[in-house]
């Protein structure tokens, strides 16, 4: 084996552990937005419960905190890869998205892809690339 097969299987070595890692952080980001909306569905839920809060606040609610959580996600794996925001917080959306449609596919028994459902992928795809390209200028 000579030196320019080690150096470029190095090379190829390097990239792919580069590229696992940046799959771990969007991982993580996708969570991180996750436990974030737990968190705040939680207390909008304790909130709705004990006030006088109209449900009709429920989907404009649902929707700010979805995206907000997806914007902190995305942007807090982003300042870690430093670079592929778009593409890295559009991933982080994403998943994060396909996660909550799984689930609620399982819990409910009436789950259908309606206009809210589409609205809600729009806006976890366009937060989480807004919170990459922010996560990537942070970053540098």
């Amino acid at each position: 084996m000579n030196i320019s097969n080690f150096t470029s299987a190095k090379k190829i070595e390097d990239v792919t552990k580069e590229k696992n890692k940046n799959i771990i952080k969007i991982i993580k980001g996708s969570i991180i937005s996750i436990v974030i909306t737990i968190i705040a569905l939680t207390i909008y839920a304790a909130v709705l419960s004990y006030t006088n809060i109209s449900e009709s606040t429920m989907i404009p609610v649902i929707l700010t905190i979805t995206g907000i959580s997806i914007l902190i996600g995305s942007s807090m794996s982003s300042i870690s890869i430093k670079k592929q925001g778009m593409i890295n917080g559009g991933l982080v959306g994403l998943i994060y998205i396909l996660f909550i449609y799984i689930l609620s596919s399982i819990i409910s028994t009436g789950f259908s892809l309606n206009m809210n459902a589409i609205i809600m992928i729009l806006v976890a795809i366009v937060t989480g690339i807004i919170g990459g390209i922010i996560g990537v200028n942070l970053g540098n």
